[in-house]
């Protein structure tokens, strides 16, 4: 009886509701955006809501095709693209070479904690717009103000995520090392660190879409180019199928970034899930 109870194996939790990513949960999400799609068609092509609340999804196509080719807000729609996207990476890039680093200190370090703590715990929960006057103050209203913004947003996720992932190591974990032989560096970087990947990952997740929610406000600062340039230049116009259009866009990229990470995490971190 003791053999066929061990030889059991555990059951993942995947396997139980259903591994995210999996061919059905794609099928309901496909299958849910259809439906979504074909409201929007219904509610617009019957005359339920007026077309300068809700265009149709034509109209915002033909919006599309004309800001690719003719432009929209002085700029074509590829011009507006690149430079979100130079924005966004550009700030989460620089928070990957800082926030990470600072987020493991802290994690390793009493004084470093205490440095670094407050001034994020202060930060993190205050909205983008409260801080964006300082932010022109300190820094005028060039390119590196917009990029800093959204650095700042992105910042604090990374650096409290990286911060968890190396609380999260196990004493016990730290004291089998050295007892193996293992120096203090190879328990920072074979130890601490692989532990503290999965973590870091869920804050550039994070840290990614709060840096595109952030784009808007960031472009408010004197830019004339831009996702969120373009979105807010439509709004004040009353432009509908531009506003839809630039939310779609946006959502993509963000969308399409956060695939990517769940894929580099997947292909880095194979063992995340199944310890």
């Amino acid at each position: 009886m003791l053999e066929r109870v061990m030889r059991v194996k555990p059951v993942q939790p995947g396997k139980i509701f259903g591994a995210p990513g999996d061919g059905g949960s794609l099928m309901i999400s496909l299958l849910t955006a259809f439906v979504l799609i074909a409201l929007w068609f219904t509610v617009t092509e019957s005359g339920w809501v007026r077309p300068l609340f809700l265009p149709s999804p034509l109209a915002v196509w033909d919006k599309f095709v004309r800001a690719l080719t003719e432009g929209v807000s002085n700029s074509t729609l590829t011009q507006h693209t690149l430079a979100s996207l130079g924005r966004v990476f550009g700030a989460f890039l620089l928070a990957m070479l800082t926030a990470v680093p600072i987020g493991i200190l802290m994690g390793v370090n009493r004084f470093v904690r205490g440095l670094f703590d407050p001034i994020i715990e202060f930060y993190r929960p205050l909205p983008p717009l409260a801080y964006l006057p300082l932010v022109i103050i300190w820094l005028g209203i060039g390119e590196f103000p917009k990029v800093f913004l959204i650095f700042l947003a992105i910042f604090a996720p990374m650096a409290i995520a990286a911060r968890a992932g190396v609380r999260s190591v196990s004493t016990e974990q730290i004291h089998a090392a050295y007892a193996m032989g293992a120096t203090q560096r190879q328990v920072i970087s074979q130890v601490i660190m692989k532990a503290a990947l999965p973590e870091i990952f869920t804050g550039m997740r994070i840290g990614i879409g709060v840096g595109w929610t952030t784009l808007v406000a960031a472009e408010m600062v004197a830019a004339n180019r831009g996702l969120g340039f373009m979105v807010l230049n439509a709004a004040e116009n009353l432009e509908s199928d531009t506003v839809i259009m630039g939310i779609f866009i946006i959502g993509i990229f963000a969308f399409a970034f956060d695939l990517l990470i769940r894929y580099l995490e997947k292909v880095l971190i194979p063992w995340k899930g199944r310890l």
